[in-house]
């Protein structure tokens, strides 16, 4: 008999459901179990992709919970599929100064209410930039951030390296059916491509999230 997966505290829960964001319930604690497996190994969880903070909450409890830190990556500007005219854009969000999407507000005040800013280091910039200067390893790599293939493509080359022998990749929003989602499938493709790559190994599969374990060289 398999040990229960871990879930978070009913107010974690709570700050998560009630955060700005798109990540359904499900899904969330997937992520959160898969965090907390990773947070045993006692490096750092990343996230590329932090919107307003919703899936944020997440691993922060989980890296609180395991002694660790959990690190977002994300310029706050909004990615594609966020800015006017476009499906999941949100008015709220526009700096009405610069006239440009800024989602560090709110995703501060999302951590605040929480309880968790002290668990998370949040890096402002571009994924492919902040990869480049990284030096250390992660047990975890959640990629959640722009759907094109550059964007998509850039965060894994970028950020699968610095994943541990038996360290989890989490990839969101992998969607095989082209007609399920508006914004592309380059999630999909970068799971195909890191499950082709024999670097990494399937552990689980929850909608649209997929949870793999690197187990090989390479990506």
């Amino acid at each position: 008999m398999s040990a229960p997966r871990p879930e978070p505290e009913p107010e974690i829960l709570a700050a998560f459901e009630a955060a700005k964001g798109f990540m359904p319930a499900g899904e969330g604690l997937a992520l959160y179990a898969a965090a907390a497996e990773a947070g045993a190994l006692g490096l750092p969880l990343l996230e590329v992709g932090t919107y307003c903070g919703r899936s944020t909450i997440l691993l922060a409890d989980a890296a609180r919970a395991a002694g660790v830190t959990a690190i977002t990556v994300d310029h706050h500007r909004g990615s594609e599929e966020q800015q006017p005219g476009w499906e999941y854009h949100d008015p709220a969000t526009v700096d009405p100064e610069v006239g440009r999407m800024d989602t560090l507000p709110t995703f501060r005040r999302t951590l605040h209410h929480a309880g968790l800013e002290e668990h998370v280091i949040a890096i402002v910039g571009r994924s492919p930039q902040v990869a480049k200067a990284w030096g250390g390893q992660l047990g975890l790599v959640f990629i959640d951030g722009g759907h094109t293939d550059e964007h998509a493509t850039g965060d894994y080359e970028g950020w699968a390296p610095h994943i541990a022998d038996g360290g989890l990749l989490v990839i969101h929003d992998v969607f095989p059916d082209p007609a399920d989602i508006m914004t592309g499938q380059a999630p999909y493709r970068v799971y195909l491509r890191a499950l082709g790559s024999g670097a990494f190994t399937e552990v689980s599969a929850t909608d649209s999230l997929r949870v793999l374990r690197r187990t090989g060289a390479g990506i």
